[in-house]
């Protein structure tokens, strides 16, 4: 499962502000705030519990810990220079709220109590960090270390060959090293790095679809300054009169624009594109825009992140040109800096005791051992220049369970927020910060009855009685996690509703906003041959032959472009045909079953629709992979 090996020294060390590029008309954004000193008389030799990473699930991980009696370090390296990582150095200023049935907010406890602290569902990345300062400064028995360079888990093995990890090897800005031991760790940076380094196996990216070095694109957050009062009503006038469902906004968001996807990039089109604007207000008449997208960034890579910020980088001026000269509400409005830090979507997933999956999610699913809640729509944001990306499923609410904060390979460790054990379609919704902090609000709660009850995590895991117990723990500690049951959406209820799920498993299947799967519409060749490819990724031993070459050969046989091919309906015997040379032969049963009433000529003259279709599909993988 892992795809690329890198020492956590060097990924924590690559969290470093680039150097800034010369000859642009605007500024990176400076630290404003001085790192904290490490100190040897104020940093003990253990903790309870050491939290990496200073992002919002860490800070919630780590005041969770402390709050429930355990001694706590919270520690990130680089050039962090406050707390808060994505929301207050990627600028990610807009949060990805999730909302249970009768609109109530469900991620509550301390996500909540942080929110309450902002201006609104957009904020100022000032007024965030200050509220994450002011959440940490309230417990004594949280230290809160920034600035180190090189953090390394410390891994023991037992006889058996059990890794646990005790500890990390922090090294100093001085360059000296220390050792601090630890009776939990839990692991809260961007990219699972502690956990990598201990030796967790993972996927990277939608590596469990059977794509390789292929995940959502990064994207570098910049700021608009002049942004008035004038001028965001104008935007919410355009925004509320454009007929278009899905553009809007309120007194701190505005999200729409979606022609700007129109525009081309002059420093690399194959690399840089844009997408309908998410702006986010801030105090002093500024906003702040995520809508830049970068493709083909490496995030464990220091040398492709800097890549990728200089190209967005140089392409920003023109992108605030293309905004004055499209739309009068820009015209007074400048580009003011970008980011410190990228925004990178996605990188590596866990393996864990359970790895959330996107029928979980698309099923509105209940876990017994459910530890925080989500809701938000499965948003997968592109993954190549050459398409727009997908809502797959708008769940109603579904649990993240406590095993999925529970790696393989290595115990004393939790790993918590983006990077937890999600397959990489449930991250498309698990990712955002609500869900996020609540994972690390569980994890500090868990270190507490792991260590009172000499429970190692994965013992928690499997104990009834212990995950009650956190449950109760959480539920007092001011989050909401009562049992549900949520119905799940129509097409997974009707006579193709495995079918579906097996397609949903593959990312091929998407239901958009509305959950409609579009079972009854007829199916094309093209929507034939997007399901073979995805078999033929995934499962390449079982179905080794390429469908697209399997078209083509079709088409020179038939006298036929690929193009038209592509575009006919789907009939039986097609079906049959090209799943046929997808497994391979043409003599040996695929183990496909026609669709029920589908015998004689005048059946294989019908076209299928989409929910036949997959339901011909599934039963071919139901013989060669799932039986």
């Amino acid at each position: 499962m892992q795809c690329r090996k890198t020492t956590l020294a060097a990924t924590v060390g690559c969290l470093v502000l680039a150097a800034a590029i010369g000859g642009c008309s605007f500024t990176r954004a400076e630290p404003v705030v001085t790192a904290p000193e490490w100190r040897n008389d104020e940093v003990l030799t253990s903790y309870d519990v050491i939290v990496i990473g200073s992002d919002p699930e860490g800070v919630a991980a780590a005041v969770s810990s402390a709050r429930n009696g355990m001694t706590t370090l919270l520690a990130d390296g680089g050039e962090r220079d406050r707390l808060g990582g994505l929301a207050t150095l990627g600028w990610l200023n807009t949060i990805d709220m999730n909302y249970g049935p009768k609109g109530e907010i469900l991620n509550r406890g301390i996500f909540l109590e942080w929110y309450e602290k902002l201006e609104g569902d957009s904020f100022d990345v000032e007024t965030a960090a200050d509220a994450f300062r002011r959440l940490t400064e309230r417990e004594r028995r949280l230290d809160v270390r920034l600035g180190l360079s090189g953090i390394e888990p410390i891994v023991t093995v037992d006889e058996t060959g059990e890794r646990t990890v005790s500890g990390i090897t922090a090294t100093l800005p001085d360059g000296s090293r220390r050792e601090i031991a630890a009776k939990a760790v839990i692991d809260a940076t961007q990219d699972a790095d502690v956990a990598a380094a201990a030796g967790v196996p993972y996927t990277s990216g939608r590596e469990d679809l059977g794509y390789e070095e292929q995940a959502m694109a990064a994207t570098l957050m910049f700021r608009l300054d002049g942004v008035s009062a004038e001028v965001w009503n104008k935007l919410g006038k355009r925004l509320g009169g454009d007929g278009d469902a899905l553009t809007g906004n309120n007194d701190r968001s505005a999200w729409g624009y979606d022609e700007m996807k129109e525009y081309v990039a002059e420093s690399d089109p194959d690399r840089v594109r844009m997408r309908g604007l998410n702006l986010g207000r801030q105090r002093g008449g500024t906003a702040l825009v995520n809508a830049l997208q970068i493709f083909g960034v490496d995030p464990l890579d220091p040398a492709s992140k800097r890549e990728a910020r200089a190209l967005a980088e140089a392409e920003l001026p023109r992108i605030v040109d293309e905004l004055r000269r499209r739309y009068p509400e820009f015209e007074g409005v400048t580009l003011g800096a970008s980011a410190p830090e990228l925004y990178v979507r996605e990188s590596r997933h866990i393996a864990a005791e359970y790895r959330l999956t996107i029928v979980d999610v698309c099923e509105n699913r209940d876990q017994w051992d459910r530890i925080a809640f989500g809701s938000y729509p499965v948003d997968i944001q592109r993954v190549t220049p050459n398409e727009y990306g997908a809502v797959v499923c708008h769940p109603e609410k579904y649990a993240v369970p406590f095993r999925s904060l529970v790696p393989l390979g290595a115990d004393g460790l939790l790993v918590v927020g983006r990077t937890a054990g999600f397959d990489s379609l449930a991250h498309g919704s698990a990712r955002v910060i609500p869900v996020g902090m609540a994972t690390g609000q569980a994890a500090g709660a868990a270190a507490r009855v792991a260590i009172e009850e000499g429970l190692t995590f994965r013992e928690l895991a499997s104990s009834e009685a212990a995950v009650a117990r956190l449950q109760a723990l959480l539920t007092k500690q001011g989050m909401a996690l009562r049992p549900f049951a949520a119905a799940p959406p129509a097409a997974f209820e009707g006579p193709e509703g495995d079918a579906l799920r097996a397609m949903l498993r593959l990312g091929v299947a998407v239901g958009g906003y509305d959950n409609d799967f579009r079972l009854k519409k007829e199916a094309t060749v093209a929507t034939l041959v997007n399901v073979l490819q995805a078999l033929h990724r995934k499962y390449p031993e079982r179905f080794p032959g390429d469908p697209r070459q399997a078209l083509s050969e079709l088409a020179a046989e038939e006298g036929e472009s690929f193009e038209a091919l592509l575009a006919r309906p789907l009939r039986l015997p097609m079906a049959e045909t090209l799943l046929a040379r997808t497994v391979g032969t043409a003599s040996e049963p695929t183990g496909a079953q026609a669709p029920a009433g589908s015998d004689g000529d005048a059946a294989d003259a019908k076209s299928l629709r989409i929910g036949e279709l997959y339901r011909f599909v599934h039963s071919a993988m139901e013989r060669l992979v799932l039986g």
